[in-house]
């Protein structure tokens, strides 16, 4: 006997329209589902990787690129270097490669740290430093120029020159040869690049 199949209803165009409308439904679940991911996976750790960034920065190091040759053969130019900031200028030492502001030139610069506050500082004829009496080695210096200069360095200050002598705008010929311990804003660590002169500065 034939089953009677007059009273079955045809599902077929139902089905289609739930499919297609699950479709849109989860393409509308997706796209929002695609903003928060965005949100969530780039948005935000590019937002707080640049804020550490601000952070460190500010805080503890950052690069510069160095312009001139005035602390040549040390570094030269084209130099890329890491600076470490300084907290406590009480803990620099003599040789320090030290970066600070300049009111005299409106600019940041790059020099060796030679007199600390109460030092006598001499440069002779020839070029050769004495700190309190006591002639200094210098392996660093090779372009030396005779500018004779005494210095008395006072409280709170410090004395600067370049490596390059012969070529250095320093304290030897500013206005005023002493820079404030709050001008100090940082101490050279590396050459970063180029690769082939990277390590730790001296």
């Amino acid at each position: 006997m034939d089953k009677d199949n007059s009273n079955n209803i045809d599902n077929s165009n139902e089905s289609s329209d739930r499919s297609r409308d699950g479709i849109f439904r989860g393409r509308k679940v997706n796209e929002k589902k695609g903003v928060k991911y965005y949100l969530k996976e780039w948005i935000l750790p590019i937002a707080i990787a640049f804020v550490l960034a601000m952070i460190i920065h500010k805080t503890w190091f950052y690069l510069i690129k160095i312009p001139s040759g005035s602390m040549r053969p040390t570094i030269m130019e084209g130099d890329k270097i890491l600076v470490t900031r300084v907290h406590n200028t009480d803990k620099l030492k003599r040789g320090d490669i030290i970066v600070f502001h300049s009111d005299e030139l409106e600019l940041d610069l790059i020099k060796r740290l030679i007199g600390l506050p109460g030092d006598r500082i001499e440069i002779k004829e020839n070029g050769d430093l004495y700190i309190n009496g006591q002639k200094q080695n210098e392996p660093y210096v090779v372009n030396q120029l005779g500018i004779e200069s005494k210095f008395e360095v006072p409280e709170g200050k410090f004395l600067f020159l370049g490596d390059n002598r012969a070529n250095s705008k320093d304290a030897r010929l500013w206005d005023e040869p002493y820079i404030s311990k709050d001008k100090v804003m940082g101490k050279a660590q590396f050459i970063v690049t180029p690769i082939k002169r990277f390590g730790k500065l001296k």
